[in-house]
């Protein structure tokens, strides 16, 4: 049994279906345009606003880890398609840079603005969860820049398995992914073992909440091709580099999700819930969505690998420890969330100079 939709919350999920609709019929009736892309902004918030509301009954019956997960999963297909895109189109840059992108914005951004305001409205302005899961998603995200670092050195000393970067990435990609399918498996394992903290009633049947987060995941897969697009005509105008088209447009308008999810997550004092979200985000992106998108681009003609620039090298092995250093304990604080904020700002300014 369910309470049902209140009127508002009925309101806002029509709204977001017909601005949804709204932004495809004006991108394929009129082309890319500034109008297209702001509409599909508006579309973005909307599918997010429902993606939050969804996971949030949907984490009344499963609790925060299964739930992150899931959300997790259903956010980051706008990231994958748009990868997917850039990749057909030949735009290696871009495809690469979007994807550390996604790992910084999340990781960083994301993270640091949902521990603010986590934090804020906590007892003694300190943001408490479970320590496991940020142990967990550390752990994988090592994993990935391990073997990030390794090619990367390997490059840059002309080492002899420098030539065989792709092979390696192949291997390694292979890896990563059993090893993070043995990883949900003992994490779902475990989390079903125990008994979510229910605060409140579900209003929403099971049935209502999965078909509205599939519904919204596969809307923000369309909505976030429009927005790129929509974005093409800004980038040609002002000049931004494929570096920070990459790094930071493409990135935060493929997580638009988990950007809004986790931070109104945090908000509500969700924080099992917000953390579970927006960590399982960064590790999908590190050890399942990068290495899937490099088995996939096998069949492509600019196949993708783990080789990159060393400054971006650099920035995950410390976003890596710092990540870890500032959630490992299972609680932060409010200026520990502006650090990682500061982090990525100077970050995404090198970025802009690239």
């Amino acid at each position: 049994m369910t309470a049902g939709l209140r009127r508002n919350e009925l309101f806002f999920i029509l709204a977001a279906l017909a601005t949804t609709i709204g932004a495809g019929v004006w991108t394929i009736g009129v082309g890319a345009s500034a109008g297209s892309f702001a509409l599909s902004a508006v579309a973005l918030a909307g599918v997010a606003w429902v993606v939050s509301f969804a996971t949030e009954q949907l984490g009344e019956r499963l609790g925060p880890e299964a739930t992150g997960l899931m959300q997790s999963t259903l956010g980051n297909l706008p990231e994958f398609f748009v990868v997917l895109f850039a990749l057909r189109e030949g735009q290696i840059l871009v495809a690469t840079t979007s994807i550390i992108g996604s790992i910084f914005a999340n990781a960083l951004l994301v993270l640091g603005l949902a521990i603010m305001v986590g934090a804020w409205r906590s007892p003694g302005k300190v943001m408490k969860f479970s320590a496991r899961l940020p142990s967990d998603t550390a752990t994988l995200l090592l994993l990935a820049v391990f073997l990030i670092v390794v090619i990367g050195v390997a490059t840059q000393d002309h080492d002899p398995a420098a030539a065989h970067a792709r092979g390696i990435s192949i291997v390694g990609a292979i890896t990563m992914l059993i090893v993070y399918g043995l990883w949900v498996m003992s994490y779902l394992r475990g989390n079903a073992q125990s008994d979510p903290v229910r605060h409140t009633p579900p209003r929403l049947s099971l049935g209502l909440s999965l078909a509205l987060l599939a519904v919204a995941g596969v809307g923000a897969a369309f909505v976030s091709e429009w927005f790129v697009k929509g974005l093409e005509p800004a980038i040609d105008a002002y000049g931004i580099s494929e570096a920070f088209a990459g790094l930071v447009v493409v990135a935060i308008a493929g997580n638009a999700i988990e950007n809004a999810v986790g931070v109104v997550l945090a908000a509500k004092g969700e924080a099992d819930l917000a953390i579970s979200v927006i960590k399982n985000s960064v590790s999908q992106i590190a050890v399942f969505l990068f290495p899937l998108l490099v088995l996939v681009s096998q069949f492509f003609d600019t196949p993708l690998s783990f080789a990159m620039a060393p400054i971006y090298i650099a920035a995950l092995a410390l976003t890596a420890i710092v990540v870890w250093q500032v959630t490992g304990d299972g609680e932060a604080a409010v200026w520990e969330g502006a650090a990682l904020i500061a982090f990525y700002v100077i970050l995404a300014t090198v970025a802009l100079y690239e």
